[in-house]
């Protein structure tokens, strides 16, 4: 693993009227790794992924990507930073109403001068990389839940930026589906040297991708390390996350 991080927070506190989201959060995302972040609900993980993505200003403490603070940046360089970051929404957020292609083309026609078979090409390349190059002409509505979040990754990826950030990538899929998905994104990880960042509560997902795993708790970051090391902690609600989420997942698998 490179020795400097792609993306650093450091003493982040985020506040939302007197009420701490966040308190003193540092945290490290180093190129190529899987990072997932974990918590209970209102543990101020989507607080988190927003500060990483530049849509909220810390109230104390500073966010870098790519070597630079969000908030030192003149606004065409945030723009530019912000490119170069693909997210992937919990509900796809895909457009309803265009086709998969269009959907995915769309941030190439906001943010590029490309000529439209260029744009058409690519639009191709992305959805072969993510097995959905025949869904182009049709809707999301024709599409399943898996086919929706592999479309919506495909236009994330669309600028090749180097970094991916999912917010709950497997929610609402089953199990098959979901492992598919994680397959995709270290496959995508491992062939375009991604760097991924997935805030999740899905346990069988985090045993099957995460190179690193930082658990939130109260707007802190009481653990940080690999998944065997979460698996042995003597931090009670990290090691209970894993033990009652193995035991849920069993039972869904036997049902």
């Amino acid at each position: 693993m490179a020795t400097e991080p792609l993306a650093k927070i450091e003493n982040l506190i985020a506040k939302f009227g007197e009420k701490v989201v966040l308190d003193g959060v540092n945290l490290s995302i180093f190129p190529r790794e899987i990072l997932t972040i974990i918590g209970g609900s209102g543990s101020g993980k989507t607080t988190l992924l927003k500060h990483l993505m530049g849509l909220e200003r810390p109230y104390r403490g500073t966010v870098e990507v790519f070597g630079k603070d969000w908030w030192e940046m003149e606004e065409a360089e945030k723009e530019n930073t912000q490119h170069s970051i693909g997210v992937l929404f919990q509900n796809g957020a895909l457009l309803g109403s265009k086709t998969v292609g269009v959907n995915v083309a769309i941030p190439l026609e906001q943010h590029t001068k490309l000529p439209e078979p260029v744009v058409e090409r690519v639009v191709r390349l992305k959805l072969h990389q993510v097995g959905l190059e025949e869904a182009i002409e049709k809707m999301p509505s024709e599409l399943s839940g898996g086919m929706r979040k592999r479309a919506a990754l495909a236009r994330a990826l669309v600028l090749d930026p180097p970094l991916i950030l999912c917010d709950e990538p497997s929610a609402g899929l089953d199990p098959v589906t979901s492992q598919q998905l994680d397959s995709l994104l270290l496959n995508l990880r491992d062939n375009l040297g991604l760097t991924i960042v997935i805030v999740t509560h899905e346990i069988a997902s985090i045993m099957r991708v995460a190179d690193r795993i930082a658990y939130l708790e109260k707007g802190e970051i009481i653990f940080d390390g690999t998944l065997e090391e979460a698996l042995t902690t003597d931090i009670k609600s990290v090691r209970e996350f894993f033990e009652v989420g193995i035991v849920d997942d069993s039972a869904k698998n036997r049902n």
